[in-house]
This record gives structure tokens, sequence and C-alpha cells, in this order.
């Protein structure tokens, strides 16, 4: 995989997701994922420490190592974080 793949389909899938405006999907898969609430803190903290440094490709093995849950919390994380970075003032 080259540098930044990962992060770029992220990015892709939470602009498109952003577009759409109903997040419900995104919640209703949130609400059942099998994991507790210190599972999704601590992918949370990882996800920001790996991904506020500057190697792409300790990011991008990381990420790419999540399992389909984990990929949900990041992406909605990142959906919910992208409609409050972009709020009007």
């Amino acid at each position: 995989m080259n540098d930044k793949t990962s992060r770029e389909e992220l990015d892709q899938n939470v602009m498109n997701t952003l577009r759409d405006k109903d997040h419900s999907v995104l919640a209703n898969h949130v609400d059942t994922l099998s994991c507790t609430h210190n599972d999704i803190i601590e992918l949370l903290a990882q996800y920001l420490a790996l991904s506020e440094q500057d190697d792409d490709e300790r990011f991008d093995t990381w990420f790419d190592n999540l399992s389909k849950e984990q990929h949900t919390v990041v992406k909605t994380f990142e959906v919910y974080r992208g409609q409050y970075e972009h709020l009007d003032s």
C-alpha cells in the first residue's frame, strides 16, 4: 500500500458521510458494537496520538490492522469531529 492511502480513504469516506448530513446510520452502527466505553476511549486516544505524528507508515500499519468495528468508531469520530469543526460561529 502506498503512503497515506488509508488516511485518504478515511478522509474521503468521512467527507462523503458529512455531505449526507444524516448520521443516524453511523449512530446505529456504533450503538450496536460489542466494545466497552474504555475500548472506544483507548482507540480514539491511539488514533489522535498517531495521527498527530509525522510517521505515515506507522499510522497506516496501525489503521490497516484495525477491525471493522474499530474502523466504524474512527470513521464516526471523524464525521462528528468534522461537524463541530465546520460549525458557523
